[in-house]
């Protein structure tokens, strides 16, 4: 941040007119192409609900965690606490048009396509309120344009590449941003799907969030190349500081700008880090040191250097970012009881949205026998 812009950019009188903001120059790094620019157009409004949406994010993974550790939450739950900037500025760069598929840290994707924080929480407790009725859990998650949430690791990618294929064969000038884990880098599948990208010019944007661990494994242990945006080798890349929600979102909105010109696929990596484990069931501090966690949280987290950003530029006074805070952690309470005294699924859901021939209710059978015939 230019302090001496500050007198410049509070005299705008709307909340909704542009200023140009300067990002560091660290924000990126570019293979076989022109680095995104390092000036971006951002208003004020655009700001401050970057800044609501994270804070939502990170008081509803918050809350997870101790649901979590109340036994309220079974099975896997992947927490994106610290990776907050991605998913809030990649939203921010885009359309509801846009697709976008995830791994298993899906939360706060699903949050940003749409889905309320009680959906949320009511899926990771089981409740017919959650978003998939409360059979899916934390790994299956889905919304309008959002594929989920996929528990198979790297399985995304390929079915990623298949939505972008689909956007081109409808010539809709939309783009598929296909995530997938430094964990999952080395999967054969994920060289795949970039090789049919390339050949189709498809507008897939393979985005790498590289929080430095998959699992309890470091990428320096797992992959040769750690600089995961070169590894398209034929395809461009662009490396990405995914601790700045601003960077995060100019850069996104390049690399649609640039599938959506016929210019072929992207691959980007974010660096980011997550202050968790892998998942609920990993403490997170036997492949790396409490002192380096700590250390991430108090020189680069996202919501802390967004929340600088904002008091220096004079948008909002600590005073005002204090009780927009104590508002999200109301609702997300409010949340939480909701989703806890919402209806478990009945038995009878055991069934619903899964196919086995001859298990359809006969009133059900009987109609689809008359339009479609019999099941074949």
């Amino acid at each position: 941040l230019a302090k001496t812009a500050t007198p410049f950019l509070r005299g705008f009188a709307t909340a909704s007119e542009p200023i140009t903001y300067t990002l560091p120059k660290n924000s990126f790094k570019a293979y076989d192409c022109e680095s995104p620019s390092n000036e971006i157009e951002i208003t004020r409004e655009e700001i401050v609900e970057m800044y609501k949406q994270m804070v939502l994010m990170r008081r509803m993974e918050t809350a997870a965690d101790g649901l979590y550790k109340a036994k309220n939450i079974r099975g896997f739950c992947h927490l994106c606490t610290g990776q907050e900037a991605v998913s809030v500025g990649m939203e921010a760069a885009i359309t509801k048009e846009d697709a976008i598929i995830t791994a298993y840290r899906c939360h706060g994707y699903t949050m940003m396509r749409g889905a309320t924080p009680r959906q949320i929480l009511a899926e990771l407790t089981g409740r017919t309120t959650g978003t998939s009725k409360g059979k899916g859990g934390s790994m299956h998650m889905f919304a309008k344009n959002f594929y989920g949430g996929n528990g198979i690791v790297g399985a995304q990618v390929p079915v990623g590449t298949g939505i972008a294929f689909t956007q081109k064969y409808m010539e809709t000038k939309n783009a598929t941003f296909i995530l997938y884990g430094d964990g999952a880098a080395n999967q054969g599948q994920v060289f795949e799907a970039y090789n049919m990208a390339k050949l189709w010019s498809l507008p897939a944007i393979f985005v790498c969030e590289n929080n430095l661990y998959g699992m309890g494994t470091s990428a320096s242990r797992s992959s040769a190349n750690t600089q995961y945006y070169t590894r398209g080798q034929y395809i461009p890349g662009v490396q990405v500081n995914g601790m700045d929600v601003l960077a995060v979102k100019q850069a996104c909105k390049w690399a649609k700008d640039w599938t959506t010109s016929d210019k072929g696929p992207v691959v980007m990596e974010m660096v980011t880090y997550r202050y968790g484990g892998h998942s609920m069931s990993d403490p997170g501090t036997t492949y790396r040191t409490r002192e380096e966690i700590q250390h991430m949280r108090s020189t680069n987290d996202p919501i802390t250097g967004l929340r600088l950003r904002i008091t220096d530029l004079g948008f909002l006074t600590e005073a005002e970012i204090k009780t927009i805070e104590k508002e999200i952690r109301a609702n997300i309470d409010e949340a939480v009881k909701l989703a806890q005294n919402d209806p478990l699924p009945d038995e009878s859901e055991i069934w619903t949205n899964v196919y086995v021939k001859g298990s359809e209710p006969p009133t059900i059978r009987g109609r689809e026998r008359e339009e479609f015939g019999t099941f074949q």
